[in-house]
């Protein structure tokens, strides 16, 4: 029998591997280094700061409730494994569950948490009732893990779970990414000692994850938001050559990383940020090894636009001077604080305006009918948003061409659109009498059977037009010659992307497009600006 002062260790011992998580992972928990060794876990700076940042919620709120930012290789899906079985394998009664975006990375993180479960002290390690591939069960304590991959339909479908690991969710299944991760969310109660981490690159700035992390750094979800940048790892570094001198660009940027991080770069860091920007270019840098977290969010995905102009124009956006909305017993736009004619500057009466139109069919929860307004410098002077049948957007149209001294209007002409450029264009009946509007876009087409050119209503768009008119509009965008004022179609812009699948240009799941086509016709047939040049008498000398 150990003499008193022994049995106090080790129940000193024991007690601090239940309740201290770094502790029990330098003592208990094994990991595999790149090269093929079976070593300890001791926290890296990187890991033991992401530690701290999801015990102080702990300690604070009495959860954990995290969204992960990650940058390459910084070992926070190797602590959060830890901390999970950490957990698991000392309580009763717990569920834990890791789901990835595929079968082959589900079953790393598996594997992880498997070599953890074989390589434990025998006194710490529970009794097993089964240990397969998709599944780790500890019987006596009623306790376990399984695995599952997003594409599954029954992700998480009843069950209630106390710790969950969702990896990688900027790469799920697009169509079913955000119902699959809410159901998971809705799995584990909103009760102390639970835990969950939402964690991935990023891929764009459009999805479940971008929207989590969002609402992490917005402090709206009860999450907090984890992004760690590439410095804080000690082996990203190169002894500088000889003669190293810092550009004026790698001083601005060591500049902005002491004003974010308050730490400053030393040369090693800045020789291997060079080399490796020199190898794969600034945008995959940014992507692969981000310093600030817009950084990754601009630089990955598949974006049509600049998000990088766009961003910057977000920073700068105008209030909006007036909100109106189509009286239709007035027949005219009058103020309205909930109008949907968001306008962003006083209309000029000797102006000329284009409005380009995009229309929906105009049920709830469907597509949106967007019109667009530029002035002659093309700055965007006002957005008209709403869910009204084509009949209807038909009349707000004429009114809002009106309003806008008569602007020459483009209605795309496809599907539900037919309606509204033929209303437009043959007449309506408005305050009794029967009108047509007097500035309509048409086009010229050729007519192969009589072999002429035929004027048609309406911008039409297939699949030679669409690309032309985005296209346009990328130029425009990259080059700043629009100047966009309106959130709305700043955010639609940002999740229009080319999925890398099928080469198409559109929307991103679960995201609209209707402001960005509408903005596209309407640069496309925008006529420009011209400046009058004022006739001197030397200007007339020179000419003769």
């Amino acid at each position: 029998m150990a003499d008193p002062a022994t049995e106090a260790r080790r129940k000193a011992t024991r007690k601090r591997l239940l309740n201290d998580f770094e502790f029990y992972a330098a003592k208990a928990l094994k990991i595999r280094t790149k090269d093929a060794k079976i070593v300890p876990f001791v926290l890296n700076r990187a890991q033991r700061r992401f530690l701290d940042a999801i015990l102080q919620q702990w300690q604070e709120t009495g959860r954990i409730r995290v969204v992960i930012l990650k940058a390459r290789q910084l070992g926070l899906s190797t602590v959060w494994g830890g901390f999970m079985y950490w957990w698991i394998s000392q309580h009763k009664a717990t569920k834990g569950i890791v789901v990835t975006h595929k079968a082959d990375s589900t079953a790393a993180l598996f594997d992880m948490t498997k070599r953890y479960h074989a390589e434990m002290p025998a006194f710490l390690r529970p009794s097993t009732e089964r240990a397969n591939s998709k599944e780790l069960k500890f019987d006596k304590l009623d306790s376990g893990y399984m695995i599952a991959t997003a594409g599954a339909d029954t992700v998480g479908r009843g069950e209630t779970l106390q710790v969950a690991h969702l990896s990688e969710v900027g790469l799920w299944p697009k169509g079913k990414a955000k119902e699959i991760m809410n159901g998971l969310l809705q799995a584990v109660p909103n009760e102390d000692n639970t835990f969950v981490a939402i964690e991935s690159t990023a891929r764009g700035m459009s999805g479940p994850f971008y929207e989590a992390w969002q609402a992490a750094v917005a402090g709206t979800s009860g999450y907090i938001g984890v992004f760690l940048p590439w410095f804080v790892d000690d082996r990203y570094r190169v002894d500088p050559p000889e003669g190293f001198a810092r550009t004026p660009d790698e001083i601005e940027y060591v500049q902005k990383v002491f004003d974010e991080y308050g730490e400053w770069l030393d040369d090693a860091q800045l020789t291997y940020r060079r080399q490796k920007i020199a190898l794969d270019g600034l945008d995959l840098w940014n992507q692969e090894y981000p310093t600030f977290p817009k950084d990754a969010f601009l630089t990955s995905g598949s974006p049509v636009f600049n998000l990088a102009k766009l961003a910057a124009r977000q920073e700068k956006l105008p209030e909006i001077k007036h909100r109106m909305d189509y009286d239709p017993l007035e027949l005219k736009f009058d103020t309205n604080p909930r109008g949907r004619l968001l306008m962003y500057a006083e209309i000029d009466p000797k102006m000329d305006y284009t409005i380009g139109a995009d229309v929906s069919k105009g049920t709830s929860g469907g597509d949106y009918s967007v019109a667009q307004i530029l002035d002659a410098h093309k700055r965007q002077v006002g957005v008209w948003r709403g869910q009204v049948e084509p009949d209807y957007f038909a009349q707000i149209l004429y009114h809002l061409g009106e309003l806008y001294n008569w602007a020459r209007l483009a209605v795309e002409f496809n599907n539900h659109g037919i309606l509204t450029n033929t209303m437009l264009f043959k007449g309506m009946m408005i305050g009794g009498e029967f009108k047509a509007y007097p500035n309509l876009y048409t086009r010229e087409v050729y007519d192969k059977t009589n072999d002429v050119m035929k004027e048609e209503l309406g911008f039409y768009t297939d699949v030679k037009t669409k690309p032309l008119i985005i296209d346009e509009l990328r130029q425009a965008v990259r080059d700043e010659t629009i100047l966009l004022n309106d959130a709305t179609t700043l955010e639609e812009l940002q999740t229009y992307i080319a999925d890398p699948d099928t080469g198409k240009i559109e929307a991103e799941v679960g995201c609209h497009d209707d402001c960005v086509m509408s903005l596209a016709i309407a640069n496309h047939i925008h006529e420009g600006c011209w400046a009058p040049v004022a006739s001197t008498d030397d200007l007339y000398f020179e000419m003769i």
